[in-house]
């Protein structure tokens, strides 16, 4: 065992976790921060402002979140109870269960993103009170699992890590929150995340963040997905001033089946970028990518998405579609798909947009009888309406639909 400090008392860590630490420690001191053009994938995000070596690293408590408090960005009404959860299902932090169940967690952590990127090598470095949910074979959680974590320091560099593993059979629903003490909190805040998807499991994802908008984001979210599995994964960009955040699929097994939803909804100086991989790595596999945005300001936006079809990887059927829509005309955003396909029986369409708002719909709610701001805003609301309806009627769309509304608000409200 190792010893890491927590707070003002030290814990021992187990042996392959320190170890890992001291090699990502090690790999960063090597690793330089993305350039501008320099570098695919950073061709519309520039970061040559950040100076890393001004924020100091954060540590957070055993529940995800430093001490403080921040309006949630979505609110669950009947969360599972940690506490009373079916026998086998491990809800804790990375290194609780990781001097627990050792093998579990090293069997897992890392195994889905590379320590060849600075931001994860950081990440892997100095990620303290990591969240860790593990659902064994065949159990179906019925409540849905809520995970916080609170950026508090001004000038800090918060690394959180979350790993999330459905054994064979395995059903739960996870959502998990980004937020920030202030509105006005200047700090990085780094997040790796992994989901490993057994044999015929499923797990819903709801992934948002309301950052405050004078802090950095940097996200490696990536999940692989076995034989007829199926996940369904939400994501939810509000906050942070600039940043990247990559979300990878990987259809790894016969069968498996992926849908990922994305909104963005930007304002002032703000800008958003999305990265997007559907990796089909399997036959009979399919992947359902739809993200839409809206813009104020002056902010900006990019979403870059790529269908990969590896060799042997027949019967694919994967889509992905982006549209924004601008509601300043100073607003501006960039959409570009793309696919790799090296199989030949497969079906794989794209498609991407970007808008003004319409002024004939305007013109024709005003002549009905509404005002103006009105009338735009249920253009607004249409426009966004697609993404909510991608899901059954219930909780999580009245949920969703509640986050969308309150962003709206924010930023049709300067």
């Amino acid at each position: 065992m190792a010893s890491r400090g927590s707070g003002t008392s030290t814990v021992a860590e187990p042996e392959f976790l320190a170890a890992r630490r001291e090699r990502a420690a090690a790999l960063m001191q090597t690793l330089e921060l993305p350039r501008f053009k320099d570098r695919a994938g950073w061709e519309f995000t520039d970061i040559s402002e950040l100076d890393l070596s001004a924020y100091a690293t954060e540590q957070v408590n055993g529940n995800g979140a430093a001490a403080g408090s921040a309006e949630p960005l979505f609110v669950l009404s009947d969360p599972a109870d940690p506490n009373s959860l079916p026998a086998g299902v491990i809800v804790s932090s990375i290194e609780d269960a990781a001097r627990e169940h050792p093998q579990l967690v090293e069997r897992h952590l890392g195994t889905l993103v590379s320590s060849d990127d600075v931001f994860v090598a950081r990440n892997d470095a100095g990620f303290h009170q990591g969240k860790f949910v593990y659902v064994p074979r065949g159990v179906t959680l019925e409540q849905p699992i809520s995970l916080v974590t609170v950026q508090t320091t001004p000038g800090s560099e918060l690394h959180t890590r979350t790993l999330i593993v459905l054994e064979e059979g395995a059903q739960a629903e996870v959502w998990e929150q980004f937020l920030s003490s202030t509105d006005d909190l200047d700090g990085v805040f780094n997040a790796v995340t992994e989901l490993v998807l057994g044999s015929n499991s499923h797990l819903r994802y709801v992934c948002g963040q309301d950052l405050s908008e004078k802090s950095w984001i940097f996200g490696t979210q990536r999940a692989e997905v076995g034989r007829d599995a199926s996940l369904d994964w939400v994501a939810l960009g509000f906050g942070s001033a600039r940043g990247r955040v990559r979300m990878e699929t990987k259809l790894a097994g016969d069968g498996a089946d992926a849908r990922v939803t994305g909104a963005y909804a930007s304002h002032a100086r703000q800008h958003i970028d999305f990265d997007t991989t559907q990796e089909h790595a399997a036959p009979n596999t399919t992947s359902d990518l739809a993200f839409r945005g809206v813009l104020q300001g002056r902010s900006t936006a990019v979403w870059k998405g790529n269908i990969i079809v590896d060799p042997g990887a027949q019967k694919t059927d994967a889509f992905q579609e982006s549209r924004n829509l601008l509601i300043s005309k100073r607003a501006h955003a960039d959409s570009i798909p793309g696919l790799e396909i090296q199989a030949n029986d497969v079906r794989c369409t794209h498609a991407a947009a970007i808008a003004q708002v319409d002024p004939e719909q305007i013109f024709y709610l005003r002549a009905h009888g509404l005002p103006e701001p009105e009338a735009k805003r249920l253009v607004i609301e249409g426009f966004l309406a697609a993404l909510v309806e991608r899901f059954e009627e219930g909780p999580v769309r009245e949920v969703l639909g509640n986050a969308l509304e309150r962003r709206l608000n924010a930023i049709l409200g300067e």
